[in-house]
């Protein structure tokens, strides 16, 4: 099989299946390059929640434009996302009410079914949620979370439809250039030539641009999750939430399951390639107060699993997004923990960015490789801080 293409893609996460995904429908030729298995990395571990409540708008557009697939998954891409809809709310630390505020004002503007509610409202929405102490919370009854697996394969089944072809087991070992271009790359599998490579890589995504001498500023990020098994009391499911008060975040899953992630004591700077089959010495009894906490009644959940993923983060907790070193070469990496509910938008964005010269559905400048150097690190307009920490 010939080994030349349009656009060579190294990464077979969701973001690098979403961006296969809209090349193909432009008739890109394209080759995704995955060292493992599709979904091996931080996709496969993801919480896979969807929401819109960002503090910094262009975030908050690229989760709104995603939604649309999400909810309209069949019609737009084909196959099944596992999206479900329960919810989901916004607990904010009393001392950013003010933030929480203008941005719901501001998800609201961008169309964004977005609302704030009292403790009575979460009471009737979550009869059996904590509400002692909250004075106001945000509310997205529209909002809910997906299989980031499946969104993964029907993104690929579909690209593959369309001519990709994607190489599983395959380890990049050189990128190659030829008068400041992009010409090819060398792999476990052989050698292929194509003019562009994007690096959707990850949590590897620092190893792949040192291929090319390039320094780029995504370090690694360990998020623990546990589910537990919940009692009988709280029905199918319940809705879902980041909860800044308890430093938490958590969904119900099927099966009677309950998700549970924390933002803070991650583990930042360990290997990509550290195991992923538990979660580090503590989290569990931390994770197991805070979510009785925020859920009284889960007193009498069980423990069901835990384990964690492994992540890119940067700096400033966001994205980046756009070319980068030799003419030919992008950026797609670095989404610290919250790039799945984004991933249909931002894929969308660089195939533009990529075809047409300038990303149209999203203003995604902001995100470029540049801003480290001219210090304009991302901020939101009406900031909560970093995540995880």
């Amino acid at each position: 099989m010939q080994n030349t293409a349009d656009v060579i893609i190294i990464g077979g996460g969701v973001h690098g299946a979403s961006l296969a995904f809209h090349l193909s429908q432009r008739d890109v030729k394209v080759i995704v390059m995955e060292k493992n298995f599709i979904a091996s990395g931080a996709t496969g571990r993801s919480s896979g929640l969807l929401r819109m409540h960002y503090d910094f708008e262009l975030e908050s557009k690229l989760a709104w434009e995603s939604f649309q697939y999400f909810r309209n998954w069949a019609e737009i891409v084909g196959g099944d996302c596992g999206f479900m809809r329960t919810g989901f709310f916004q607990f904010a630390k009393p001392e950013t009410t003010q933030q929480l505020r203008a941005n719901v004002a501001m998800h609201q503007s961008i169309g964004i079914p977005s609302e704030l509610v009292t403790p009575e409202d979460v009471t009737r929405l979550a009869p059996h949620f904590n509400v002692e102490g909250m004075e106001i919370a945000a509310y997205e009854p529209e909002s809910g979370h997906a299989d980031p697996n499946a969104t993964t394969a029907s993104f690929f089944e579909i690209a593959r439809q369309k001519g990709t072809r994607l190489i599983q087991d395959c380890h990049v070992t050189a990128i190659h250039t030829q008068g400041g271009k992009i010409t090819g790359v060398d792999t476990s599998q052989g050698k292929f030539t194509a003019p562009i490579v994007v690096n959707v890589a990850g949590a590897w995504a620092a190893e792949i641009a040192q291929l090319l001498g390039l320094e780029i500023p995504v370090d690694t990020w360990q998020h623990d999750v546990m589910f537990v098994n919940r009692p009988a009391e709280m029905g199918d499911s319940h809705p879902a939430a980041i909860d800044f008060q308890n430093s938490m975040y958590f969904r119900s899953e099927t099966g009677g399951l309950t998700l549970v992630g924390l933002d803070d004591d991650s583990m930042m700077g360990g290997s990509p390639d550290n195991p992923t089959d538990h979660a580090q010495k503590g989290f569990v009894e931390k994770a197991i107060e805070r979510i009785c906490s925020r859920i009284p009644i889960m007193e009498k959940a069980s423990l069901h699993s835990a384990y964690c993923g492994i992540d890119g983060i940067t700096p400033d907790q966001r994205g980046i997004i756009g070319k980068a070193g030799p003419d030919g070469f992008y950026l797609q990496c670095g989404f610290s923990g919250t790039g799945f509910k984004i991933s249909p938008a931002v894929g969308a964005c660089m195939s533009e960015l990529i075809v047409d010269g300038q990303a149209q559905l999203v203003d995604i400048t902001p995100f470029r490789f540049e801003r480290f150097a001219e210090d304009e690190l991302i901020s939101g307009e009406h900031s909560y801080g970093n995540i995880w920490h």
